[in-house]
């Protein structure tokens, strides 16, 4: 592992407990990890504001892949921005509006907009959107749209996806855990953002460690050497990672950081 240049992980299932919460164990590995000059990357599908509050300490010195990859930035400097075209977001809630007890939530740079849903809704999904607008209309979304996401109460796999992976052929449609379907631009998945940040900071794919546990953390995981599955993963991610870890309760990132650090 000495050759490790940089350490990515996914948020929720990944590096949060089953709490949502970061362990006080990362953020002392954190230091460490700052002072070998490794390089640390955030990649969710949480939006921006969401994994800067998670991370509040160390976010001038980390990079943040949110929304699956739609937005990477830096230090508050915006790196890449993937957004739906007016077209392509008119198109896909023609889709949206025919799924049942599906719930969609239109995420922007700087909030979500939540149209038709109980309260009891909207506190499950202000834990991961806590900046966000209640809209009757789609209208009255003014800012560019980077991902829809849908929230199924009970299994977004069997669901929601059945019904929606048609258009996984102009865009990019990824089941990204247990209650959500995400659907971006076609582009947009967290590989091709940890390949932008590989060319941006020269480092290779044996220079970088990967955690993931869903298959939104897929194409990210194929991106580096050391690629973990969380015990507590997907079976797909199981499949393609490298090496396996300990689940998001039992400290399974927290365990091999410190492998690497000492």
């Amino acid at each position: 592992m000495e050759n490790v240049k940089m350490v990515i992980t996914d948020m929720d299932g990944t590096l949060l407990n089953s709490n949502h919460e970061v362990s006080s164990k990362f953020f002392e590995i954190f230091k460490k990890l700052k002072q070998q000059n490794i390089k640390f990357v955030a990649a969710s599908g949480r939006p921006y504001y969401s994994i800067t509050e998670k991370l509040k300490s160390i976010k001038n010195d980390i990079t943040i892949v949110a929304e699956n990859g739609g937005l990477v930035i830096k230090n508050d400097e915006l790196l890449v921005s993937n957004t739906l075209s007016t077209k392509n977001l008119i198109r896909l809630i023609e889709t949206v509006d025919t799924l049942k007890n599906t719930f969609p939530l239109y995420c922007t740079k700087h909030k979500v907009y939540i149209k038709r849903a109980s309260e009891e809704m909207i506190a499950i999904f202000s834990e991961y959107y806590t900046n966000y607008t209640i809209i009757d209309s789609i209208e009255e979304i003014k800012d560019e749209v980077i991902k829809i996401a849908l929230y199924h109460p009970l299994n977004s796999e069997t669901n929601i996806y059945p019904f929606v992976k048609h258009l996984s052929t102009e865009f990019s449609v990824v089941v990204s855990g247990n209650h959500w379907v995400d659907i971006s631009d076609k582009i947009t998945n967290k590989g091709h953002a940890i390949r932008f940040l590989q060319k941006y900071y020269n480092i290779s794919p044996d220079e970088t460690m990967a955690f993931g546990d869903y298959n939104n953390d897929f194409e990210m995981l194929q991106c580096a050497t050391y690629s973990y599955a969380m015990e507590n993963a997907h079976d797909n991610i199981k499949a393609i990672a490298n090496y396996k870890t300990k689940s998001n309760d039992a400290f399974g990132v927290e365990s091999v950081l410190e492998q690497l650090i000492f």
